[in-house]
């Protein structure tokens, strides 16, 4: 059945509907089946996403096609298609009349990826209206409320040194504690992988009472303050707030030294919601485990890293790991610094949508995977700033002098870029930077030719 004359409306645009303030825009990259037309496909997938079925039903009334959903354009040979709908079709809460991701989920990914008509549609941009905006949550806390605990600037305080510890599973309490103690000798921040728990090895009650511990000893070694991002995910969110009512009380007073770490995509909308508004003073750190099923080029379903990014701001995300644009092993390129500036920045354009975010507090990126000393100087000349968190794993403690020294030189790596002094030549006063040369030869003869006669290092 062709839904064309009533899902679709192409003399629509985009201007006069941004203007309007009462429409959703979504662009997708939307392909038929063969022997599909493209327009009514278009119209058949805009109808699934909103108030229509595959037939005409006797329950349909004139408000209900007022809240159509409606196709307003479509470019057949780029195969773009983009879709408005109305705002009243998203769902609110009754207990305070905030908006919900899982219902912008709902429909705009939602059905119409199982469409038989549908060879492949995927979501790369949205546009939300102020009026829409003002009812999401946004963040709470941010890379700010960190660089405050640091004692650092309040404006461009820098990157925060951090770490996952090695291996992700199968430490104990004691050696992972043990590692948490010699990283923070150097470094700032230390996350759980996303997979740690509450493992029978390695319960959690006994885990951060270690670390609570090794954070003590570790401030007063160093004199500086630390940071630790627990992970709190679950199925149930009052498993998820026993967690971390239990970790804020054991690190005690130094509670606000701890982020609450969730895995937003396999956990879903509400278990970041859950931390979001339990624990509001709580840096609230997104981990994407497992977005790539959906995100990655090479799936053509589903929505792409950025949307799932720009969708983290709205949900309330402190930060969010956004790869390492082609710098480190994950997937990506340069390119990707497009996500970053839509979550830091006030106003950004996206691929095909600018966003004003109207004072919303920014989330931050968070850098990680196959990133080291000698690969951060490019990562902020390409981002044009080094305000992220950064969390190297093999980074730190693939380091020959240990997991302290690889902190240090992750640590002199950023210092010798806000200097704008190049890393050989600070690399020779300082040794735990130079030892990133000798331990991650293979970057060092890659990104710094000549580097081993510089640094007097020889094969």
């Amino acid at each position: 059945m062709d839904q064309s004359n009533r899902y679709a409306d192409l003399s629509l645009k985009e201007a006069d509907l941004i203007k309007g303030g009462r429409h959703v825009l979504c662009a997708y990259i939307m392909k038929p089946k063969a022997g599909y037309d493209y327009l009514a496909t278009a119209a058949h997938f805009s109808a699934e996403s909103s108030t229509g079925t595959n037939v005409e039903v006797c329950t349909t009334d004139d408000f209900t096609r007022g809240v159509d959903s409606l196709v307003y354009e479509i470019d057949e040979a780029k195969e773009i298609m983009k879709i408005a709908y109305p705002i009243e079709l998203f769902d609110r809460n009754i207990t305070d009349g905030r908006a919900m991701l899982a219902s912008f989920l709902t429909l705009t990914i939602g059905n119409n990826q199982g469409m038989g008509d549908v060879e492949y549609a995927k979501m790369h941009d949205f546009y939300i209206p102020p009026k829409l905006l003002q009812l999401f949550d946004g963040p709470a806390m941010n890379i700010q409320d960190m660089w405050r605990v640091l004692d650092r600037p309040m404006v461009d305080g820098g990157m925060v040194v951090g770490t996952i510890i090695k291996p992700k599973l199968g430490l104990r309490p004691q050696p992972f504690a043990d590692a948490c103690y010699q990283f923070w000798l150097g470094g700032d921040f230390i996350k759980n992988d996303e997979p740690q728990g509450n493992q029978v090895f390695a319960p959690l009650k006994e885990t951060i009472r270690l670390v609570a511990d090794a954070m003590k000893r570790a401030q007063d070694a160093t004199g500086e303050a630390k940071l630790f991002s627990a992970n709190i995910t679950a199925d149930d969110y009052r498993e998820m707030i026993a967690r971390g009512e239990f970790v804020l009380e054991t690190f005690g007073e130094n509670a606000s030294h701890v982020a609450f770490l969730v895995d937003g995509y396999v956990a879903g909308p509400t278990a970041v919601t859950t931390s979001r508004r339990r624990f509001p003073s709580q840096f609230l750190h997104y981990h994407r485990a497992g977005h790539g099923a959906v995100t990655s080029p090479q799936a053509k379903r589903g929505y792409t890293a950025f949307v799932h990014c720009k969708m983290s701001r709205l949900s309330g995300a402190s930060g969010i790991h956004t790869g390492t644009m082609g710098y480190g092993k994950m997937e990506g390129d340069a390119a990707d610094k497009a996500i970053a500036y839509m979550l830091e920045r006030d106003s950004a354009d996206g691929p095909f949508f600018h966003q004003e975010w109207l004072g919303m507090k920014a989330t931050t990126p968070i850098i990680s995977g196959g990133m080291n000393a000698l690969r951060l100087p490019g990562f902020f000349d390409n981002l044009g700033h080094c305000n992220v968190i950064q969390t190297s794993g093999g980074g730190a403690f693939g380091h020959k002098d240990g997991g302290a020294a690889g902190a240090k030189s992750l640590r002199q790596a950023r210092d010798a870029w806000m200097a704008g002094v190049n890393l050989v030549e600070y690399a020779k006063d300082h040794p735990e930077l130079k030892g990133a040369f000798e331990s991650f030869h293979g970057d060092a003869d890659k990104i710094y030719p000549g580097w081993r006669e510089k640094l007097s290092v020889h094969k």
